[in-house]
């Protein structure tokens, strides 16, 4: 399997530090530990992939490497040649050639490469996998998502692996499109979440309709509550503009004008009704939410071709 090619080459046969330093800036921040003795030779592959990075990285010599909590990225690492040895809440575990590990935001990093060892690196940012958690309709977890197995062999991952292949030729192709880059990047993020062990529960999306359905239920119970758009979209648990995309699809309007229009229906309704008490249109229309009666009259007789003065003077 072939991550990055020479095509992508940054540093060959350069100084570690001088690898290192560019990791710094464009994958994570880290310290590297050297023999005290030895003429090491890095080399480095590296390509920006929408808001992913990918790198290909060797130092050439044993190297120890070390990182305080990443914070705000995952490091997905793929270990190419030779070994490496990885510390974690107090365990060592040897990884081969063919192995994957994956480094939550939380966890220090610890590292021990081996001098033959080669890495394909992806960093990928929180953003990226709370957004698919959102594009899923998935429950965020509210400590954030976490790799609960951190350990993986390339064969358990035959589809991922065959992804970041993918990836990889797209990254060095020259007419790659950002479109593109975006499009791969939100497949790896949900390909992890869906292949890798973590704390987030998958539950199956609702059908299409049926979110819709609940809202308009909702609505109709509560019509004389004042119901914003970003309460529904909590309620529904999309985003909002998830929500102003659902409410465009099966009506036709926003949030706003389907609860104004349903409010201005319930009023009209009643006040047509004899068996419904209504003292005055402007007790009604205050409990419904319209405080500005001018324009509520306005928007009645829009709706409905008379005034609410006019419906209630009828019905009696």
């Amino acid at each position: 399997m072939l991550l990055l090619s020479d095509k992508s080459m940054v540093f060959d046969h350069a100084d570690p530090y001088a690898v290192s330093g560019y990791v710094n800036q464009h994958v994570g921040h880290h310290c590297i530990k050297l023999p005290a003795k030895g003429d090491l030779s890095a080399s480095l592959s590296h390509r920006k992939f929408a808001n992913l990075d990918l790198c290909r990285i060797s130092y050439g010599g044993s190297v120890r490497v070390t990182s305080d909590a990443l914070e705000t990225i995952y490091h997905l690492q793929v270990l190419l040649k030779g070994h490496c040895l990885w510390r974690h809440h107090h365990d060592e575990h040897f990884l081969a050639p063919g192995e994957l590990l994956l480094i939550n935001p939380d966890d220090p990093v610890d590292l021990t490469y081996s001098d033959d060892c080669e890495k394909f690196i992806v960093k990928l940012p929180v953003s990226l996998l709370q957004a698919a958690c959102e594009e899923q309709r998935w429950k965020l977890p509210q400590q954030g998502i976490h790799f609960t197995r951190n350990l993986y062999s390339l064969q358990e991952l035959e589809s991922l692996t065959r992804l970041l292949g993918l990836v990889c030729l797209e990254a060095e192709a020259d007419d790659s499109a950002l479109q593109v880059q975006e499009h791969y990047s939100r497949i790896i993020a949900s390909k992890l979440l869906t292949q890798l062990g973590s704390n987030l529960s998958r539950e199956l999306p609702l059908p299409q309709a049926a979110p819709f359905e609940h809202l308009i239920e909702y609505i109709e119970a509560n019509l004389k509550q004042d119901i914003s758009a970003e309460h529904l979209a909590a309620c529904a648990q999309i985003s909002l503009r998830s929500l102003y995309a659902l409410f465009e699809r099966h009506s036709g309007s926003t949030p706003k004008q389907y609860i104004r229009e349903s409010k201005l229906a319930r009023i009209n309704s009643c006040l047509r009704d004899p068996s419904c008490h209504v003292r005055s249109v402007t007790e009604i229309a205050l409990d419904y939410g319209f405080t500005h009666l001018g324009r509520f009259s306005e928007c009645y007789k829009n709706s409905f071709g008379e005034l609410p003065s006019d419906t209630l003077r009828r019905r009696s």
